[in-house]
């Protein structure tokens, strides 16, 4: 497979940390349904469209559109993790679904199609890229004239308690790690909402709309497991890997979340509040 995303094909791919999301899968694609709910119905796909999903992870994403769009239509989905594609794989064949396929490849490099395409579509997965230029403009090029882009990206930190609250505690926990660049690929890359726009344009796309959503996201029913998932993965995790935090390490910053979270308790389970950038474009 031609990538220039080594990095990222590493961590979502090979690691523990990439590992988690495989074991973490089903409260993930619970916690999340209400941004492919949100992606889905602005994306506005119908019946007997050729669609691609960038990141699809293992496939909650496409597997929703290959119903959406029916037996006519066809889905491929691309990620850089061969593992997550494996799981998507199985859950295409337990679900007898046809009309999905899914590759292994780096959406900034590869040749996703022969522009015969109607659809981009992606939840969370575009923030990785190491030139969001080049992946734009190389994504679009599997569009026909006039094909709509729809991705979900993440907004601002401090938008997303989800992020923010457990990555507090573990720097309170074990200390700031060393600072990086706030644009620099990873899941909050897309916060600034100017800049995503710019890029947008850079690429050549036309039509671009770059939108703040708020929505809540359906976390575990009780605080203490939606402060549990969320310190396993994301920028938490990365905080307790970078200063090999231990057992009680985890623990405190896992109580420290759940005290924080209770605030967000409903009679449905917990609710937390987010700000879900919105990025929708045609290709010219």
């Amino acid at each position: 497979m031609l990538s220039i995303n080594g990095d990222q094909e590493e961590f979502w791919g090979k690691s523990e940390m990439g590992g988690r999301w495989l074991t973490f899968e089903d409260q993930l694609d619970h916690l999340f349904s209400p941004v492919l709910d949100l992606l889905l119905d602005r994306a506005a796909l119908t019946r007997g469209m050729r669609v691609v999903d960038i990141g699809c992870g293992t496939g909650a994403s496409a597997l929703t559109v290959a119903q959406q769009i029916g037996p006519e239509g066809h889905v491929l989905g691309v990620d850089i993790s061969e593992q997550f594609l494996e799981r998507a794989r199985r859950r295409a064949d337990q679900a007898n679904l046809n009309n999905v396929k899914f590759r292994y490849a780096d959406a900034q490099v590869a040749a996703l199609s022969t522009g015969d395409c109607d659809a981009l579509i992606s939840r969370f997965g575009v923030m990785f890229f190491s030139d969001p230029v080049a992946a734009f403009a190389n994504m679009a090029r599997a569009l026909k004239p006039g094909g709509q882009i729809t991705f979900a990206a993440w907004g601002a930190l401090s938008e997303n308690p989800w992020f923010k609250t457990p990555h507090l505690a573990a720097v309170k926990q074990l200390g700031q790690p060393p600072k990086v660049d706030r644009n620099a690929p990873g899941p909050l890359a897309f916060h600034d909402r100017d800049r995503v726009s710019d890029l947008m344009s850079r690429a050549g796309l036309a039509d671009i709309k770059v939108k703040a959503i708020p929505l809540t996201l359906a976390a575990p029913s009780s605080a203490k497991e939606a402060a549990t998932l969320c310190t396993r993965v994301g920028p938490a995790a990365r905080v307790i890997a970078h200063f090999e935090g231990e057992q009680g390490d985890v623990d405190a910053i896992i109580n420290a979340v759940a005290d924080e979270f209770e605030a967000y308790r409903t009679p449905e389970g917990v609710r937390v509040p987010a700000v879900i950038n919105l990025l929708q474009a045609r290709a010219s």
